[in-house]
């Protein structure tokens, strides 16, 4: 990747500590371009209104706004149509909505939902509130995911297991899941699949028709677009039957002191005035990162990065990667540990030179347990990083051991 691409993003040429920022937590959030800025600004600067409502001209800009976002996260990971697309404030709240609307139907039914013990806690958390019964799918030595196990859950409760709610890429281990193939699995018996697509609409075409999961999240600050947006594709099948998480706002028809009818998808489940901004911030993200990139270019490009990561990091003593060996099997996303010196004291060391990292279990305590790591540093890749910024943070690495030797 070229350095025009970093001059779109004003915080790359930031000092932090003395030094040049090397930015590599992306996983846990990117970075943002001027042109999702300038699409931010300018909505407050030229279009602000509340949506739905008014009849004057900033209202009907506005709501034109906001639907042209639906209209393009739809094509972006080819829903039927924007009705499919409910925007929320990141994934872990379109986890929440499924959670306390299918899941609690499967609660009073004496459901079964399965998990895997790779999830992030924003896919296990919502399960356990609700007071699910869970199956876990294990986990193989190899760091994939016991697609056998699962054959058998789906034999051995067939109509009672009523959905799979499986992570799409790890955010510790960088791995992809076969989700298509989860989806073919539960189809036999008519469970339905929900993917978290947080750590993988950025690295990987997302096709929900392809893959023919019934739901699927992602969180726009994790694509270059804005913190507080996310989405929500819901199969239009379950939208029309399924009755509203929260009541407010445009989620209304109408309202009389004996009841209330719901409004269309996908406002029925957009209560409230949103995060309008925001949206619009989603929008142009979606919007410059489809014109930016071909999903193989980037994938090349990403691969790169972590292959000269990994390479470097087998050089240094007492290091273990947290995963596979194999580069191509971390989309993005390399986690270790060293022997003697604690994540966070090595993510603070690296900090003083400039260089931005992860430290802890990552939302992922129960897949460090399966495999008995405890917390791990990370690093995460995007486009805008440079294979002489990856050689500049095995040389601090290196600094960093020796200084705690």
């Amino acid at each position: 990747m070229n350095e025009s691409l970093r001059k779109q993003f004003p915080i790359l040429s930031r000092d932090i500590n003395g030094h040049q920022l090397v930015y590599l937590d992306n996983a846990a959030t990117t970075q943002k371009p001027k042109k999702v800025l300038e699409a931010m600004n300018d909505f407050y600067k030229e279009h602000n209104a509340n949506i739905h409502r008014g009849i004057h001209t900033l209202a009907a800009e506005a709501t034109n706004l906001w639907l042209d976002a639906h209209k393009r996260a739809a094509t972006f990971i080819n829903a039927q149509s924007e009705e499919e697309i409910i925007f929320t404030r990141n994934a872990t709240e379109g986890i929440n909505l499924i959670a306390n609307t299918v899941g609690k139907q499967i609660v009073e039914e004496g459901g079964v939902i399965a998990i895997s013990e790779m999830e992030h806690h924003s896919n296990i958390v919502p399960w356990q509130l609700i007071g699910a019964r869970i199956e876990w799918i294990p986990m193989l030595p190899d760091f994939t995911i016991d697609l056998e196990y699962l054959n058998f859950l789906t034999k051995k409760y067939k109509e009672q297991l009523k959905l799979i709610s499986i992570v799409h890429i790890s955010n510790v281990l960088g791995c992809k899941n076969d989700v298509a193939k989860v989806t073919e699995m539960a189809k036999k018996y008519c469970t339905a699949v929900l993917v978290d697509a947080a750590q993988s609409v950025q690295h990987v075409k997302v096709d929900v028709q392809q893959i023919g999961c019934d739901f699927l999240v992602f969180s726009g600050h994790k694509l270059y677009g804005p913190t507080g947006t996310g989405v929500l594709y819901m199969k239009k099948e379950w939208g029309e039957k399924l009755e509203p998480w929260m009541g407010g706002g445009e989620m209304i028809s109408s309202v009389k002191k004996t009841g209330a009818t719901w409004n269309d998808l996908p406002w029925k489940f957009e209560a409230g005035t949103p995060n309008i901004a925001g949206g619009v911030g989603l929008d142009a993200a979606i919007s410059w990162f489809s014109d930016q990139f071909e999903y193989d270019s980037l994938h090349n490009h990403e691969s790169k990065l972590v292959k000269t990561a990994m390479l470097g990091m087998k050089g240094i003593k007492s290091l273990k990667i947290f995963g596979s060996e194999d580069p191509e099997q971390h989309y993005g996303v390399v986690a270790f540990s060293i022997d003697g010196i604690h994540p966070h004291d090595i993510a603070g060391a690296l900090d003083e030179r400039g260089i931005a990292i992860r430290a802890g279990y990552h939302c992922a305590e129960p897949l460090h347990e399966r495999y008995g790591f405890g917390p791990t540093a990370r690093i995460s890749v995007a486009p805008y990083n440079s294979l002489d910024e990856i050689r500049y943070f095995i040389d601090s690495l290196k600094e960093v051991v020796g200084q705690f030797s």
